[in-house]
């Protein structure tokens, strides 16, 4: 597609066109789960009408049939990512899932007493509560990179805290209730010069952007499908080969082994020592369909619109009185958290509920964040290739509604 026809686009997505308390939807929750194109809606209910079988260990026609279809999701995914083999992209339940996984195996495995983990602020809490489970488990010490009043890393304080007592650093690429675009390559560069691993949470970057997992170097990279246009259930761990190969079993069962007896197993070989009985294969392939779907309108294309549609959202929040937009980073998604007045982020997404708005309200698994910026909510507007101006301006209408109820 040569640019991105937006009311083009918006046909591919049926809830769009629903209605909310009879007025249209608008949908500008996307940072929570995005929408899913008819292609994939449509290859979903395929696989379950006509090629639902088990994977890898059938002899039949569907059951081969299906594992072609899975294992080329992860080809799929590879490319997406750039990652040098297939055998990088381990299928998991989405991001929460693969930092657990490589907190629970890497982390186990290379982390003791004493050694140190580095996170930042704005980190959601799925990359903060299974470095503490891991503090408790095995001595280490987590350590917390300071943000600014813009909601920026301050990178000055990051290179403080990177010492060679760090042997592990995990950082969100995108903050989720910001939006704030962390400047990666710089922080996995520092962490390698240290000597440590670096994993990068790309839950909120992939939808938005191309990402190159060996431009970026990253030693693991995560994500979900269900904020990638793809169904739930599903995410993605890519790890470096060689990282992989050293890590231990995440769980035992079905596809993990290559031979069991009472007495020793032997591990399969990677990926799938790491995937461990029947895995959400229609997810899989529909998350192959929707990376296919994302790349035939262009990625770039999808930044440059999105990137408009940030500076044009953000203009008319700021034209309201009394918002405040929390997270002005330089470089950011397209992220709106606001306050309005002495309003509370929980009645104003009733208020735009009502409006057929849908937004998110509440500390969006950020509370150490929230606390930070000193509010306990904001309010959260995220948007996606298929909103428009239009849609903008109708939640601007709305908010000034709230205003004069809040008066």
């Amino acid at each position: 597609m040569n640019g991105l026809d937006v009311a083009k686009v918006r046909e591919d997505f049926p809830v769009l066109h629903e209605r909310v308390y009879g007025k249209p939807l608008i949908y500008l929750d996307n940072a929570a789960t995005t929408q899913k194109p008819k292609i994939v809606i449509e290859t979903i209910k395929q696989f379950y009408s006509r090629e639902n079988a088990n994977i890898h260990r059938g002899i039949f026609c569907l059951s081969e049939r299906a594992t072609r279809r899975y294992e080329n999701a992860r080809l799929k995914v590879k490319e997406f990512l750039g990652a040098a083999s297939e055998k990088e992209i381990v299928f998991v339940r989405g991001a929460t899932e693969a930092i657990n996984l490589v907190a629970q195996t890497w982390g186990r495995a290379f982390l003791g007493k004493g050694d140190e983990v580095l996170i930042t602020h704005m980190e959601h809490h799925s990359n903060i509560v299974p470095w503490q489970i891991l503090r408790e488990e095995k001595g280490i010490k987590l350590k917390v990179a300071p943000v600014d009043d813009a909601g920026e890393l301050i990178m000055e304080e990051f290179r403080k805290l990177l010492t060679d007592k760090v042997k592990f650093v995990s950082v969100v690429h995108v903050s989720n209730a910001l939006g704030t675009l962390n400047p990666v390559e710089e922080i996995i560069r520092l962490a390698h010069e240290k000597g440590a691993k670096v994993l990068i949470d790309g839950a909120q970057a992939v939808a938005h952007e191309a990402v190159n997992v060996r431009d970026l170097d990253a030693d693991f990279y995560v994500l979900s499908g269900h904020k990638l246009f793809a169904p739930t259930g599903i995410g993605v761990l890519y790890g470096k080969a060689e990282l992989l190969d050293q890590m231990p079993p995440y769980q035992g069962g079905g596809d993990m082994i290559r031979s069991v007896t009472f007495e020793a197993t032997t591990y399969n070989k990677i990926p799938y020592k790491f995937e461990a009985g029947t895995p959400h294969i229609a997810g899989a392939i529909g998350l192959g369909v929707a990376v296919d779907y994302l790349r035939g309108i262009g990625l770039e294309w999808i930044a440059a619109y999105e990137k408009e549609l940030l500076a044009y959202g953000t203009k008319k929040l700021l034209a309201i009185p009394g918002l405040r937009l929390i997270g002005t980073a330089k470089r950011k998604a397209a992220v709106l958290s606001f306050t309005l007045g002495e309003a509370h982020a929980h009645d104003i997404g009733t208020i735009l509920d009502r409006a057929g708005i849908a937004i998110r309200a509440g500390h969006h698994c950020a509370m150490p964040l929230m606390q930070r910026f000193g509010v306990s909510a904001t309010t959260r507007v995220s948007l996606a290739f298929y909103n428009t101006r239009e849609e903008i301006d109708r939640l601007s209408d709305a908010l000034r509604e709230v205003v004069e109820v809040f008066k």
